[in-house]
């Protein structure tokens, strides 16, 4: 859903109604990460967008555990 491979990464751009909301999608996906020990980089810019991109730090690659993250951020989207 909307997500892209770009430069080893999966990256997803959403464009929010406001900042506020791109900050609270943000600490949820945040919350997600943590439980799962699993980190995103994520960047808000232009204060209402945010940059959701995702790989394995250590294998610099795109393995199961980031698609397991796309697949619960998704959720996230869904239920917003």
């Amino acid at each position: 859903m909307n997500w892209e491979e770009s430069d080893g990464k999966l990256v997803r751009n959403v464009k929010c109604q406001d900042f506020q909301e791109a900050l609270s999608l943000l600490n949820k996906i945040a919350v997600i990460a943590e439980s799962i020990n699993h980190h995103p980089d994520l960047k808000i810019y232009s204060y209402k967008f945010l940059r959701i991109e995702i790989f394995s730090h250590d294998s610099n690659s795109i393995t199961s555990k980031d698609h397991e993250l796309t697949r619960k951020i998704d959720h996230v989207f869904a239920s917003n």
